[in-house]
């Protein structure tokens, strides 16, 4: 079995970079209403920001051996994407590794489980999201996989994969997918600005999505 896969297809930077003033909620309605990460995994702060193409590491439950390989072989702008197997309470995660993961230029780490020394990983500017945090330690022992398919959240996370968070939760993107939704998305964004101007201007928003007949449909009853 190949524990550890050194290729990753990743997307176009500039394709990625398209992505920068795209809102995950945005994106994820562009998507068909797919790939939202289970919302439990959540910025370590607010106005923290994710945004890269996915390097997948599978944790071994409270072992963290594997992020210390991802730190060792992941390129400038990749988004260490990792599960725990279902055991988020240990500190996976924390400021030496980060302090490692800004020296080498990682886009940032999405974890389902928790980090510890959470102000020095603000300092860092590293961005994380997380489960939250834990200060029990983790060992460093046993093999897991990289860059394989893992679930992570309730979503299937491939390598290459684009992965977009902000203050509103994460969202996974397809890379062979990422074109088509980058354009339904700026479609999107569209339509809402000509939709904010119509409310601005009066218009209720039962009017403006048409919502009269499904009330009358469902029998409201106004007095």
């Amino acid at each position: 079995m190949i524990h550890v896969y050194t290729k990753v297809p990743r997307p176009d930077r500039k394709l990625v970079q398209a992505f920068k003033d795209l809102g995950a909620a945005t994106v994820y309605e562009a998507s068909g209403r797919r790939g939202s990460v289970d919302p439990r995994i959540k910025p370590l702060a607010r106005g923290i920001r994710l945004l890269g193409p996915a390097f997948t590491v599978e944790c071994h439950p409270r072992d963290n051996l594997m992020l210390h390989k991802a730190l060792q072989i992941a390129q400038r702008g990749d988004v260490l994407v990792a599960s725990t197997q279902g055991y988020p309470d240990a500190g996976y995660w924390g400021g030496l590794m980060s302090g490692s993961a800004v020296a080498r230029q990682l886009g940032g780490l999405a974890i389902d489980g928790c980090v510890r020394d959470s102000a020095e990983l603000l300092d860092l500017g590293f961005p994380v999201f997380c489960r939250g945090t834990c200060m029990r330690g983790t060992a460093k022992g046993t093999l897991g996989r990289i860059n394989h398919p893992i679930v992570f959240g309730e979503v299937v996370v491939k390598p290459g994969d684009l992965v977009l968070g902000d203050d509103d939760g994460l969202v996974i993107v397809d890379r062979g997918e990422i074109e088509a939704v980058l354009e339904a998305a700026r479609q999107r964004v569209a339509g809402e600005v000509k939709k904010a101007a119509e409310l601005a201007g009066g218009v209720s928003s039962v009017e403006l999505n048409k919502l009269d007949k499904v009330f009358e449909s469902l029998n409201l009853v106004e007095e």
